[in-house]
Formats: C-alpha cells, sequence, structure tokens
C-alpha cells in the first residue's frame, strides 16, 4: 500500500487531491503498476477508484460492481438498489436487464439512506462516490466502500478494469454554472422552454436534468444523449439561456 496527500495542516483539506481531484492517484497508480487505487474526500464519506491502467471508476461502477456481487451472495435485499437522479441512465439500464430494481431519489445521501431505510434494502449510493453498504452503516464511509469493493475484486479473481463491462454508460455531460442568485427554474420561461425541446430532441436516448446545489451558487446542468459532442452544445445552450433570461430578470427591476 502506498499512501498519498496524507500530511494534513489544517488548510489543505481537499487540495487538489482525494475524490474530489484523483488524477494524482490515477497517475501513481500506473507508475508503480498496481492493481487498483481509491482516493477518498475530506471527511472520507466519498471513495473514487482507479484500476490498473489508471482509468477512474466512480460511484455508479462501484454500485453495479457491489450490486451484482451481493445479489450472488444472497444479499441483495429485494433484488434493488437505490441510485439518485444523476446517476446514468445507462446503469439504470443494465441493472433493470439483470432483474435489478432500481429506486430513483433525489441528490443527497441522505435521500438515499431515507428510501434504504423506508424500502428495507441493503445497497444504495451516487455517482459521486457515496455508496451504503447498509448491511455495516447507515451512512456512507469511504473506508467501507473501499474494503467492499476490495473484497469483491478478490472474488472476482479479474482485474478492476473488468467492471466496465457490466455495462455502457451513456455519454454525460455536468456543467456547473456559477449564479450570483437562484430563482425558480420554473420561474424560467425561456429555459423551460428550451429543456422542452432539448427532451423532443433526445426521446427515449437521453434526459435532461436541472438543480440547483444545496450548498454552493451553483446550477447543475446534467444532460445525457447518444453523442457527447451534442450533449456538450445542448448543455452550452441551456447555460446560455439560463444567463441571459436572468441578467433579462435583474435588468427589469425598478
Amino acid at each position: 500500500m502506498f499512501p498519498l496527500s496524507c500530511a494534513p495542516d489544517g488548510k489543505n483539506i481537499n487540495a487538489g487531491c482525494g475524490a474530489l481531484h484523483p488524477s494524482a492517484m490515477s497517475k501513481e497508480v500506473r507508475r508503480r503498476r498496481a492493481d487498483c487505487g481509491v482516493c477518498f474526500d475530506g471527511d472520507a464519506d466519498r471513495a473514487i477508484f482507479a484500476d490498473e491502467t489508471g482509468a477512474l471508476l466512480d460511484g455508479d461502477a462501484i454500485i453495479c460492481f457491489s450490486a451484482q456481487r451481493l445479489r450472488r451472495q444472497g444479499l441483495l435485499k429485494k433484488d434493488a438498489v437505490v441510485l439518485t437522479i444523476m446517476s446514468n441512465v445507462g446503469l439504470v439500464n443494465a441493472l433493470n436487464e439483470q432483474g435489478i430494481r432500481v429506486v430513483s431519489v433525489p441528490v443527497g445521501d441522505r435521500n438515499v439512506t431515507e428510501a434504504i431505510e423506508k424500502d428495507g434494502l441493503s445497497l444504495g449510493g451516487e455517482a459521486s462516490g457515496h455508496v451504503i453498504f447498509r448491511r455495516f452503516a447507515a451512512t456512507g464511509d469511504g473506508m467501507l466502500t473501499a474494503l467492499q469493493t476490495l473484497a469483491a475484486l478478490r472474488d472476482s479473481g479479474k482485474p478492476l478494469s473488468n467492471v466496465r463491462k457490466a455495462f455502457r454508460a451513456v455519454p454525460q455531460v455536468l456543467v456547473n454554472l456559477r449564479v450570483a442568485a437562484k430563482p425558480r427554474l420554473d420561474s424560467l420561461g425561456s429555459v423551460q422552454a428550451l429543456v422542452k425541446k432539448i427532451e423532443s430532441e433526445l426521446g427515449d436516448n437521453g434526459r435532461v436534468v436541472l438543480r440547483y446545489s444545496g450548498t454552493e451558487p451553483l446550477l447543475r446542468i446534467m444532460i445525457e444523449g447518444p453523442s457527447r459532442s451534442r450533449v456538450k452544445e445542448l448543455a452550452k445552450q441551456l447555460a446560455d439561456a439560463f444567463e441571459e433570461e436572468v441578467a433579462s430578470m435583474q435588468g427589469a427591476r425598478p
């Protein structure tokens, strides 16, 4: 085991390292030719992995891997997992094809926990790396996620990169737009009209999620679709439409 970024000084939490900045860990995995790497965020409730090639695996990949293992062991209660609306639709489709039901909830590990408790389930989490193994804990724990994933890796007898074959992620783009104000999204007529137009274009092959961050002055724009280049264009259109409409609203005030 080779630790990285383990010299806290009271000010450098999440500074260029950990789950928020996993590239250093990824490079170290390649340099040392390690089997895998894992990094946590500042309060250690998230875990992001790198496989033996240095490629990153987010919470969606780990949840899929864990769900398959728990089901083989007869420990996936009600053959269901809890995911948030930000999880890739490719994961949802793959789990459904395997007979694993998906309970979808709003973003936030608290919402995941509440759904797990309400339905009596055993697994849930977020693409950001929060994963809840209810058999052991009621909340996300990065170290627990790492141990459970490493146990699954040992049981599989295959490299961690094999996890990528479990589902085909649909191209997804997430834009974090810094905002000075957070007007109700349903009050923005031009933005809502553009959302409907984009949803009509994508049909069953994609989706749009707009939401404000609960902790930062950000509008999060997530779009999935068949082409990464196209969803990037659409996300920019939405960001531009939001800024234009909000600016117009502010300019109209007396």
